[in-house]
């Protein structure tokens, strides 16, 4: 029996308090609880008539027990997460998210696996926290990062891995290995070291980073399926590659020599781009213009010929009067062009002094001229 405050209790009588005032009061009382208990037990006991030992009180007990274990089957699984249920510690079923129902404890129970949510791990670097900036900065770990070539070169490796659970692999995930974190970070520190140690620093530090993070991906996923883990590998990213720092300045300036002679051969490849077609060009051109000149060589001596044989077969044919055609042509293209004077000698001629100067009545004419004319024969 609680103790009540009758009679003014030790500090007095009537309704005080310990410091001599009453209770003020402020606004509704909130209902007692040993009077909600008294009701809710009345009110049993008029539901189960003959007392609670009764047949029909513990029939009706017994129900209200059952019902709870029944309904105690009930869970809701979240967006990010799937539901494997276990009956008697064996996996029957994967559910996804949403309300759902399985047998009540111990027939059944669930496990709750963030399957559906894309973790993190990374190697080579870790976030520690840093007080002077008052939150989290990133910290290399050089055991983890330090890995030897195929050329036997030592390259820092930093990288990231992005990996879930596959979307029917969450039974696995939970029995098949104890870590999932611990073994992926191991796998993928080892396939790293591994694709790393079969190629050469220099792909790795320039281009070659694509290729790497492929071969990589690639091998994790084969050694956790091997493993029977139920996890998929999403992505491998390289967030950084670099020499070690003791010798990064000296990486550095080979690296600048290199983009120096890529550039001079990009330089004399474009120069060459242009002037060997022009060279090419003007070769064409005198090529193209000799064997036109040679074809119009060739055309003009086979012409000739032909005439000369259409003009041998004429000849052949009726040799004198081809004879005095090919003179009279000959004389007319020779005398074509000069001035003369034609005299026949009939001394039945008319109008013609047989004796008169004739050289004088030409008209004058320049030295070379009269020269020419003398060296054609003058008149006849």
């Amino acid at each position: 029996m609680p103790w009540k405050n009758q009679g003014g209790g030790p500090w007095g009588s009537g309704p005080k308090g310990p410091w001599g005032s009453g209770p003020q009061p402020v606004g509704p009382r909130p209902p007692d609880l040993e009077d909600l208990l008294r009701r809710g037990q009345d009110r049993l006991q008029q539901l189960l008539p003959g007392g609670y030992f009764s047949g029909a009180g513990i029939s009706v007990i017994l129900l209200i027990v059952v019902a709870i274990w029944l309904a105690s089957g009930f869970y809701r699984v979240q967006s990010e997460e799937l539901g494997v249920v276990l009956r008697f510690g064996k996996h029957v079923r994967t559910v996804g998210p949403g309300l759902n129902y399985h047998l009540p404890y111990p027939i059944e129970t669930v496990l709750l696996p963030k399957a559906l949510r894309v973790s993190t791990i990374s190697i080579g670097m870790t976030l520690i926290d840093d007080p002077t900036r008052r939150g989290r900065t990133m910290r290399d770990v050089p055991e983890e990062s330090l890995m030897l070539t195929g050329d036997e070169n030592i390259v820092d490796v930093d990288f990231t891995v992005l990996w879930r659970i596959k979307p029917n692999g969450a039974a696995d995930y939970l029995f098949n290995i104890q870590n999932p974190e611990g073994t992926v970070k191991a796998v993928a520190e080892s396939a790293m070291r591994e694709v790393i140690g079969r190629s050469n620093i220099q792909p790795i530090l320039t281009g070659a980073r694509t290729t790497t993070e492929q071969a990589v991906q690639e091998l994790m996923q084969r050694t956790l399926d091997n493993y029977g883990s139920g996890i998929q590998i999403t992505q491998v990213q390289m967030q950084k590659v670099d020499p070690p720092a003791q010798v990064i300045d000296s990486f550095r300036d080979v690296q600048a020599a290199r983009a120096d002679l890529e550039r001079l051969q990009n330089e004399a490849q474009t120069y060459a781009n242009r002037v060997v077609p022009d060279a090419r060009g003007r070769a064409a051109q005198v090529i193209q213009a000799a064997e036109g000149y040679k074809q119009q060589a060739i055309a003009e001596a086979r012409g000739q010929s032909a005439r000369f044989l259409k003009v041998y077969e004429e000849y052949n044919k009726a040799k004198d009067v081809t004879r005095e055609r090919i003179y009279l042509e000959t004389m007319e293209r020779i005398l074509g062009g000069a001035d003369k004077l034609v005299f026949d000698g009939n001394s039945s001629a008319q109008g013609v002094v047989p004796y008169l100067p004739l050289n004088e009545l030409s008209p004058r004419r320049q030295p070379q001229a009269t020269t020419g004319q003398q060296q054609s024969g003058g008149t006849r």
